[in-house]
């Protein structure tokens, strides 16, 4: 049977029907089985003239049983009537289901799930809602405003105004120094505010950083002091008129805006005097920052750039504070998203004062 149907057989099951069909009929032999015993037909035609009944093999006019084959083990024989069922013999290979093959198709359509707000951004959607319109208000108002200033206004007083701003941070650079332990700092601190409020007019030049004084700003926070002792950032945030910043920092930036209104009093508790401190430090900050803010508006993802920026520039002004690095400086062009031109044309990374640790 074996050689005809092109299957191995097993021993047959005992205590089974007498009935096996392969293709359309073929019956077992009752006749004890042998090793394997291929019973070829003789070369006859068969006589299957079409009449209803007759044998379809053709042997039964011939009063001829059909070629049987059957394969049993050596000594044993094939019970009367048993059925042999085709299964698997050691060392075959495993029947399967055929396997569905992809084919990859240019017009399939793959659809990603979202997968949540980025690590360290959990209100993302609402902070990128507040980054587009914060965008539209910097191109309408912002953005012309600052341009009119940089080129209607001389160079020479926008520096005064510059130097200005920074003079009167100082006291603030001055108490975190102190709350970092770094003495020295805090005294340089001192003596730069008591330089340029004498001989620098109240602050409008900046003669402590030159020759003989060699005295550089060094920008420091109540933010920068809790990143200073391990305090993480905790969740970013973006905010209409304040832009990128964190938890830590908002805090941070909030205590600092309220220590010289505390600590002098007049004129910086006026509320106009305040106002005008900061749009003039919106100002002055969107024409220092005019270049970066022009990469992060090419980028691929202008949100993630700016967040990305913000984040990794603020963990480096805290690892100069650790002395970890000697400034704050980003290579802009290992940064993940901005990636809208080569490095040549990079046009922020600007040389900063060495640190002194």
């Amino acid at each position: 049977m074996a050689l005809l149907s092109g299957t191995l057989q097993c021993p047959p099951a005992p205590n089974s029907d007498a009935t096996s069909k392969i293709g359309s009929a073929v019956a077992l032999s009752p006749a004890p089985a042998l090793e394997i015993v291929p019973v070829q037909p003789p070369v006859v035609p068969p006589t299957n003239d079409g009449v209803a009944g007759s044998d379809p093999t053709g042997y039964s006019d011939m009063n001829m049983s059909p070629p049987t084959t059957t394969i049993t083990p050596a000594g044993a024989t094939a019970a009367a009537g048993a059925i042999t069922e085709p299964t698997q013999l050691p060392g075959a290979l495993p029947q399967t289901e055929p396997v569905a093959q992809t084919v990859s198709d240019p017009r399939t359509i793959i659809v990603t799930a979202n997968q949540g707000a980025p690590r360290g951004d959990p209100i993302a959607v609402v902070n990128e809602l507040s980054f587009g319109a914060v965008q539209v208000v910097d191109e309408a108002v912002v953005a012309p405003v600052a341009r009119g200033y940089q080129d209607g206004v001389p160079a020479p007083i926008r520096a005064g105004v510059h130097n200005l701003l920074n003079h009167l941070d100082e006291p603030v650079v001055f108490v975190n120094f102190l709350l970092q332990f770094k003495i020295g700092k805090a005294l340089e601190t001192v003596g730069r505010f008591a330089i340029n409020s004498t001989i620098g007019v109240a602050g409008l030049f900046d003669v402590a950083k030159k020759a003989p004084f060699y005295l550089p700003r060094r920008p420091n926070g109540l933010a920068d002091t809790l990143g200073f002792y391990g305090v993480g950032p905790g969740p970013y945030l973006f905010l209409p008129l304040v832009g990128s910043t964190t938890v830590r920092d908002l805090l941070g930036r909030l205590i600092d805006l309220s220590l010289l209104p505390t600590a002098v009093g007049k004129p910086f508790t006026n509320p106009i005097v305040s106002a005008s401190k900061s749009v003039l430090s919106s100002i002055d900050d969107r024409i220092k920052n005019d270049a970066i803010f022009t990469r992060v508006q090419q980028s691929g993802n202008p949100y993630a750039a700016m967040r990305e920026y913000y984040l990794k520039k603020r963990q480096a002004e805290i690892d100069v504070l650790r002395g970890k690095r000697c400034n704050a400086d980003l290579n802009l062009t290992e940064l993940e998203f901005l990636d809208s031109l080569p490095a040549s044309d990079d046009p922020v990374k600007q040389p900063t004062a060495p640190q002194n640790k």
